[in-house]
């Protein structure tokens, strides 16, 4: 029973301090019912009943949230969008191709590099047990 009445505490506390912040950093103009000052002053002075009176009566109205942009779609899909970067040049465009093959391969040589190193430690560490089991 006490474990539920300090949780309760704690729970009221949490929720009067929700509530103190959310009078103060609100909007002075979209408050409900009274002003902002009159609102932190009830929260201060009744806790519990001044933080349910600031969520029932008080709090502004929030937007819904949008899920789609708002207005017309884009003109142009983005992969054309006239500030994108792109060489200037057929040969920039090649310079470009060629490091991305040149790292492509490094990364393709460095892991097949590290494959074949880990085959070759699992096949030490099986003759090293294979080893130790004959003996």
């Amino acid at each position: 029973m006490a474990h539920f009445l300090l949780l309760l505490a704690v729970l009221s506390i949490c929720v009067w301090v929700y509530a103190l912040f959310e009078v103060i950093g609100s909007d002075p103009g979209s408050v409900r019912l009274l002003p902002k000052p009159a609102w932190t002053v009830v929260v201060l002075l009744l806790p519990k009943l001044g933080a349910l009176l600031w969520f029932a009566l008080g709090r502004p109205h929030r937007d819904p949230a949008v899920t789609a942009p708002a207005g017309p779609p884009p003109a142009f899909p983005e992969y054309d969008h006239p500030s994108r970067a792109r060489a200037a040049t057929p040969e920039e465009d090649e310079e470009f191709l060629r490091r991305c093959r040149e790292r492509a391969e490094g990364q393709r040589r460095r892991a097949r590099e590290a494959q074949e190193r880990k085959r070759r430690e699992r096949e030490a560490r099986d003759d090293g047990e294979a080893a130790g089991d004959s003996a």
